[in-house]
């Protein structure tokens, strides 16, 4: 058996890529996201937040520290997880990496940015007080940062796959035919057209002028003298 050689073109299309590439971090970075932007207007019922300890309270610093970085996180979720695109994907990883970056250090432009009072902790415990600095600020960012860097060398470098996901062969859909009417030939009645001989009525005179040579022999004309 012949071995088949398969020819791959690298130069197809630099810019598509799967959908699932960047799958897995968007769909996380938008529940980072979600809980970024959420949290310090639920928080306040279990005790978990920042002053005001007040559910569902809007300020200045909670509306441009951990809503703003929040939604631009699921703004690069989305694109991650929905685009096909090389380019678009590589601007929602971006997006959550600097939505991650904020998250992070926003709170020492607060002040000279005058961007509101974040507040402090609620809780009176070292414990409590470190697991609401990692579950609002430096710890959620720390993961956005990680998996918006993380899509971001999955979907930069071109692959083997996406090559032959490029080249995919395209099923086209079935076309039904339609049905030939075929023309019926008419005879023709009127016009210019053939028209069957017309028999020629013999069989009279030749019945006659059998039966005179057989009993009469052949008439002759008289000859006058």
């Amino acid at each position: 058996m012949k071995d088949v050689e398969t020819r791959i073109d690298t130069g197809a299309s630099r810019m598509e890529i799967a959908r699932s590439r960047g799958a897995a971090s968007g769909f996380l970075l938008i529940l980072l996201g979600v809980w970024g932007a959420l949290i310090p207007f639920v928080g306040p019922y279990f005790d978990f937040a920042y002053d005001p300890g007040v559910a569902w309270t809007w300020t200045t610093a909670r509306g441009w520290l951990e809503v703003l970085p929040g939604a631009v996180t699921i703004l690069g979720g989305v694109l991650l997880l929905m685009s096909r695109n090389r380019a678009t994907a590589m601007l929602g990883g971006w997006l959550a990496v600097i939505a991650g970056a904020w998250f992070v250090v926003g709170r020492m432009f607060a002040t000279p940015l005058q961007l509101g009072d974040f507040g402090s902790p609620v809780s009176n415990t070292i414990t409590g007080q470190a697991a609401i600095e990692l579950a609002f600020f430096s710890g959620l960012g720390a993961l956005i940062i990680f998996f918006g860097a993380m899509a971001l060398g999955r979907v930069s470098v071109r692959s083997l796959r996406d090559v032959r996901y490029a080249q995919r062969p395209v099923v086209a859909e079935p076309v039904v035919a339609e049905p030939v009417v075929t023309a019926t030939a008419e005879p023709v009645t009127q016009g210019r057209g053939y028209r069957a001989a017309e028999p020629v009525e013999v069989e009279e005179e030749h019945r006659h002028r059998s039966w005179r040579h057989r009993f009469g022999g052949s008439r002759r004309t008289p000859v006058a003298h």
